[in-house]
């Protein structure tokens, strides 16, 4: 009789969490769903709840004419037993507002929990709501990177 080796759960985490971004971001939550436990549970920004990542699609369509994630790490972790891994994936949105005008450069966190290698859990910030509030006259716009003295 053959031995099965055992794959530990954070080989492939990372590479899940990215096919899943992608197909979230084309948006196609149909299939990004083959990612997804039973029971997933979603806090996206502003703590807004969700169980599905078509309701990830829904919100985005309300936020941006079009948006999509550069990735600059994803990292994975150990998780709380030996079928858990937590992911994090960081980055910066690009894309267009509702009324056209274009962005890039606003940073991201997306942390996953995956348990026997599908996504139980997924907690989204980005700074969306901080640009919308410059947008809208209701902050000052902070200096960018190196300006200053």
């Amino acid at each position: 009789m053959q031995q099965q080796a055992h794959t530990p759960p954070t080989q492939d985490a990372g590479a899940t969490v990215e096919e899943f971004l992608r197909l979230v971001m084309i948006p196609d939550p149909v299939a990004a769903s083959r990612f997804v436990a039973p029971g997933l549970v979603i806090r996206f920004t502003g703590g807004r709840p969700m169980r599905q990542p078509a309701e990830c699609s829904a919100f985005n369509a309300t936020r941006y004419a079009w948006v999509k994630k550069k990735f600059e790490s994803t990292d994975v972790v150990a998780g709380a037993t030996h079928e858990e891994a937590v992911v994090y994936n960081t980055g910066t949105l690009y894309g267009a507002w509702p009324d056209g005008t274009p962005f890039e450069g606003n940073r991201y966190v997306d942390r996953y929990v995956l348990q026997r290698g599908l996504i139980v859990r997924m907690d989204v910030w980005n700074d969306s709501a901080e640009w919308l509030l410059v947008r809208a006259g209701l902050a000052a716009p902070w200096p960018t990177e190196g300006a200053g003295a």
